[in-house]
């Protein structure tokens, strides 16, 4: 049986959910790409993937944003921190990327699905914490 206190509080959007529905998505495109290298890949499944992940890491956001009474000193408190971890081990797998000669538009895809895992895992944490602050 839940707590009252733990029911209390902002009603909050699906972000988890939402989050590993992305997270998936980046992965899927990722082991697609993966599986062509070093050959050329056609890239428009990988593509569709990304701008869905994409738009689910907007919108997630957003929905987000209009959650009033929602622990934001946290959320920001340690989503700057995570951020920073993430971006640091973005930057690395980008750079084993670049060692491995991924070029072109497979480059350019990769990097930008980078961009999206290491934006939306912060978020992941940060609300994790902050929901429970």
């Amino acid at each position: 049986m839940m707590d009252s206190a733990a029911t209390a509080g902002p009603r909050l959007p699906p972000v988890t959910q939402i989050g590993m529905a992305s997270l998936a998505l980046i992965v899927a495109g990722a082991i697609y790409l993966a599986s062509y290298l070093p050959e050329q890949v056609p890239l428009a499944p990988a593509v569709a993937l990304l701008v869905l992940s994409a738009l689910l890491l907007a919108g997630n956001l957003v929905a987000l944003s209009r959650v009033r009474g929602f622990h934001w000193r946290k959320f920001f408190q340690v989503g700057r921190w995570a951020l920073l971890a993430y971006g640091i081990t973005a930057g690395l797998i980008e750079f084993a990327f670049l060692r491995d000669d991924v070029s072109g538009g497979t480059l350019v895809v990769l990097t930008l699905s980078i961009v999206v895992y290491a934006v939306h895992v912060p978020v992941l944490i940060a609300f994790t914490v902050a929901r429970y602050d």
